[in-house]
Formats: structure tokens, sequence, C-alpha cells
């Protein structure tokens, strides 16, 4: 079992230290959170050994999950890898791109495995349709929440978009010639609602659109390809696949076929594949721990994380 260490004690932090201890892939050793207050109260509560310096915990452990604020990323990582040891980093990777590259850096010098936290890659609903998607030509997302003053440090591509952004990075072989977006600040300091298109080289067009000024939940991305449609509902698990194929000569009576202006006729049939329950949270840090112990490329690469970050930042830029 690797011993593994939290970086950071606040709402997700907790998440996964609940996750860490009852993992069988790891051994909880404790948590550092700078807020000593915060960091007391937490060890009362959940009995998870709170240590008194940063240094201390990342020396105790072979595995620092950083779980702090955006803008600690960096430093947390340096200190990590300076110390042998390998980190797992929420999303986003870190606050500028430069940032994110030399941690890249570090980790090769240093033969150590990182992964970033792009939970949505462990979705099920994803999980169940992700070998049909295969040369999407357009996509849309859509990815709104609430208000919730938690995360508006940030504007709301880097809070939410970015997973969207991660997923069709993951998906679409092709590189981005073009980017163009608008963003509002509507509550925060910081765009609350944007949207951006991104256009591939190979054609492909991505429309995506986040907002945490929305008065209901939603989180769903469709795929459209040559004789598909592919939607995944990320917040409920839930997938469909519309496909076509060219007509039987004598259909069935329920049978849904249509017929073009050329009178190519094609047949329209569902294949829903079976979503398989999971804690998507649990399954990105026990992976990691598989890429660690097989010496294996991690799910969700530095690489991957940079890049996200990259199309973030230039979406940013568009404002």
């Amino acid at each position: 079992m690797l011993k593994a260490g939290v970086l950071g004690a606040g709402h997700l932090g907790k998440i996964h230290l609940r996750l860490l201890k009852q993992s069988e892939q790891y051994q909880l050793v404790g948590f550092y959170d700078a807020d000593e207050e915060n960091g007391k109260r937490v060890e009362a509560e959940f009995g998870y050994h709170f240590f008194n310096s940063i240094d201390d915990l990342i020396d105790a452990v072979d595995m620092v999950d950083i779980v702090t604020p955006t803008l600690s990323h960096y430093e947390c990582a340096k200190k990590a890898i300076a110390k042998g040891k390998h980190i797992f980093i929420e999303k986003p990777i870190t606050n500028t791109v430069e940032e994110a590259e030399h941690i890249r850096e570090l980790l090769a010098e240093h033969g150590l495995r990182g992964q970033v936290g792009h939970v949505e890659r462990f979705n099920p609903a994803y999980l169940a349709v992700k070998s049909e998607i295969k040369t999407p030509m357009f996509i849309e997302t859509h990815r709104l929440s609430e208000f919730n003053p938690r995360g508006t440090d940030v504007p709301v591509v880097l809070d939410l978009m970015i997973h969207d952004i991660d997923i069709i990075l993951s998906i679409v072989k092709s590189k981005i010639k073009h980017i163009s977006a608008s963003g509002v600040a509507v509550i925060s300091d910081t765009p609350d609602i944007a949207n951006a298109r991104l256009e591939f080289e190979n054609g492909c067009v991505a429309n995506l659109t986040a907002s945490r000024i929305s008065l209901k939940k939603m989180r769903k991305a469709r795929f459209f390809q040559k004789d598909a449609y592919i939607s995944v509902d990320f917040l409920t698990k839930k997938c469909e696949v519309v496909k076509m194929k060219d007509a039987p000569d004598n259909p069935g009576d329920f049978d849904m076929v249509l017929q073009n202006a050329e009178g190519v006729r094609k047949q329209i049939y569902f294949d829903n594949p079976k979503v398989e329950n999971n804690n998507s949270i649990l399954d990105e840090l026990e992976a990691f721990a598989h890429a660690i112990n097989t010496n294996s490329t991690p799910v969700v690469t530095l690489h991957d994380g940079t890049e996200a970050l990259r199309v973030a930042t230039q979406i940013i830029e568009c404002f």
C-alpha cells in the first residue's frame, strides 16, 4: 500500500481524506492544512492525523495529494517533487501554463508520476460511451451550476468549463486552429458565465457553455459524428447513443427510417450501454496508485492538465 498524505482539508480535501482512508491501495498517513484551526478541527472530528508542517507530511509519505487552492498548487508540487514524491494534483493543474510546464519538467527529471484531478474522465456515464465516440465533428457542452461563493476567486472557465475542455481534448485528436469566446462577470470580479467555440484543424467544432449563476444544475455533453449521436449527462450519470445504419428493404412496423433528398434510406436505432455505478474520485485516486505501482502512464497526465489549462487561458484571453 502506498503511503498517502493530503495537502488541504477544505471541502474537496475532506472527501479525498475519506476516500484514501477507505481505499485498499493507500495507507492514509495524514494531512496538512495551512489553517491550523481548521486542521485541528478536522483531526478532532474525523481522526485523521494533522501534521504541523507541510515538510513533515511530505517526508512521511510516498504520494502527495494536492487539494489546496489553485494559487498554491505550484509551490506544493515543487516541494513534493524535490523530496522525491509522486503527486496527484487537483484541477486546474496550476495558476499559469508556465508553472504547469515547469512541474512537468521537474517530474520528468526526478522520474516520478503525476496525475491531474480531471474527475469527469472517470464519470461512469462517460466511461460507458467513451469507445463509441470516434471522430466527432460537432460537440456541444453545457456545465451550469447554482451560485456558490466557493470557487469564485477564478473565472468560471477555470472553475467549471475546464472539465469539458479536458474531455474534448482527450477525444479530438487534432490541433486547435481558432478560439473565440465571450464571458460576463455578473456577481463575481471574474466572469461567471462564458461561451467558447473551439475550431480544430480536422474540421471538428466544439461549442462550450459554462455558468455558475444558473437556477438549475446541468452537466451535459453531446457528440455528433458520422451516423451517430452520443449524449452524456455527467450529473445524472446517464447516456444515450443514437445510431444510423442502412435501412432494410422491408422495415418492420416500428422501425424508424429516414430518407434524404437523394433517396438514401437510413434506419435509426438506439444502443444505450449499461452504466456501471462507481465513485469517480476514488477511481481516479486508485488509477493513480496503479500507475505508480506498475510504472505506467496515468489516465490524466500532467501534459493533459497543462493542455487543458493552456486552452482555458486562451479562452479567458478572448474576453
